[in-house]
């Protein structure tokens, strides 16, 4: 595919669903160590060095994806510690990232660490595409037919295979689950379908997305319609890479264009982040971004662009039929999630993704949810990247995160 067949829209679609995408092209890259951070894995080059025991697992889901995870048994320096009796917690990134996510600031700014410095059992997630998630029981990721997934998949899928293996893991403890971004989208999803209620104690969904009608960024909408305009042609390019030739040259091109400033994309994409560490520059840059499959890009610019939630629409009544049994999409129900499901919520008033007003569509969808049973936390000055970048996430976002999992304990 030449960049020359692309629209300045496609470009900025191409840069806002690839945050990551857009930093590593213009931010410099010579400091750049994938590979080297690729061999090593998760726990090797991110959670050993610091002090903590950490274990490397795999997950085969229903439909033949190899994921890995991590798990945290215990704090810092507790070498012996065992896991047993403890919580569990599952962790669950989102867009072009992986289970970095919960790990780039130091031990006393990151979840993954303060979770498990707090008592309980942490396990990380990578969702299918993702560099330490490329494995399949029959498929190789060079093929078209690997790629054949949207965040539906992510949901059913994903999250059931991985929900169920801590959950048998860790001796049958209900979990507590934290989502950002995509990851609070595939939570929304999955619960509103009534999946594993019965092995989760309460849901942490920072920067919520269920709503994008209202992403703020006008190029992002005017991609979006590019995007949806062109999916044959997108769907060609079956793996959306974006550390690819092509989305590189993509990202170059747009930069040059008058009146961008690519050293601020960040911030024009995501809100303008109040608060982000710049030591963790280095670590974000090394480990993201993620691939991600074509088609889930689509089905994103589908919200965007329809102001849906629901699954993904092939485009025509025959298709649709043939995967659902009616013309169009089904919606997912998010007034579906049961009223009495312990739900944090934490967003952001510069968050340009998870937009005040689709966080507040969402809200009114769950206004029959028991007021005991659904904290809201609105951070007035916090962007999208904030909530897992952020070097004060601790004391806004965590720690009440934290004191909420603590109620549903009791």
């Amino acid at each position: 595919m030449s960049g020359g067949k692309c629209s300045s829209a496609v470009v900025s679609l191409t840069i806002l669903l690839c945050i990551e995408a857009a930093v590593l092209a213009v931010a410099a890259r010579p400091i750049l160590d994938a590979p080297r951070a690729a061999a090593n894995g998760t726990c090797q080059s991110r959670v050993a060095p610091f002090g903590y025991n950490c274990e490397e697992h795999t997950v085969t889901t229903a439909d033949g994806y190899i994921l890995s995870m991590q798990r945290i048994p215990g704090g810092r320096g507790d070498s012996g510690q065992s896991a047993a009796g403890k919580i569990p917690v599952l962790l669950q990134h989102g867009l072009l990232m992986d289970g970095v996510t919960w790990l780039v600031n130091s031990p006393a700014e990151s979840l993954g660490y303060i979770l498990a410095d707090g008592g309980y059992d942490v396990w990380i997630a990578n969702s299918r595409g993702t560099v330490y998630s490329r494995g399949h029981i029959a498929l190789s990721s060079s093929d078209p037919e690997y790629w054949d997934w949207s965040w539906d998949e992510l949901a059913s899928d994903d999250l059931s295979a991985v929900v169920q293996y801590v959950y048998a893991r860790s001796g049958q403890q209900k979990m507590h689950y934290v989502g950002h971004s995509l990851g609070t989208l595939i939570a929304f999803a999955a619960l509103s379908e009534q999946r594993q209620l019965g092995m989760l104690r309460s849901a942490g969904l920072l920067s919520p997305i269920a709503y994008l009608e209202r992403v703020s960024s006008p190029l992002a909408r005017a991609a979006a319609d590019v995007f949806l305009g062109e999916a044959l042609y997108w769907l060609g390019l079956d793996e959306f890479d974006p550390t690819g030739e092509t989305v590189h040259k993509l990202v170059t091109d747009v930069c040059s264009l008058p009146g961008i400033n690519c050293y601020n994309l960040m911030s024009v994409f995501t809100g303008d982040n109040c608060c982000l560490d710049n030591s963790s520059v280095h670590v974000f840059l090394a480990h993201e971004p993620q691939a991600s499959a074509t088609k889930n890009m689509i089905h994103l610019a589908q919200m965007i662009r329809w102001g849906t939630i629901a699954k993904y629409d092939y485009g025509n009544a025959a298709d649709n039929t043939k995967h659902y049994g009616q013309a169009t999409p089904p919606a997912y129900d998010v007034s579906a999630i049961p009223d009495d499901f312990p739900l944090f919520l934490s967003y952001g008033g510069k968050d340009s993704l998870s937009d005040p007003q689709d966080v507040a569509h969402l809200l009114h969808s769950l206004q029959s949810h028991d007021s005991d049973k659904l904290t809201l936390q609105y951070l007035d000055d916090y962007a999208h990247a904030d909530f897992v970048m952020a070097g004060n996430a601790n004391e806004r976002v965590y720690a009440p995160l934290m004191a909420f999992f603590k109620l549903q304990e009791k």
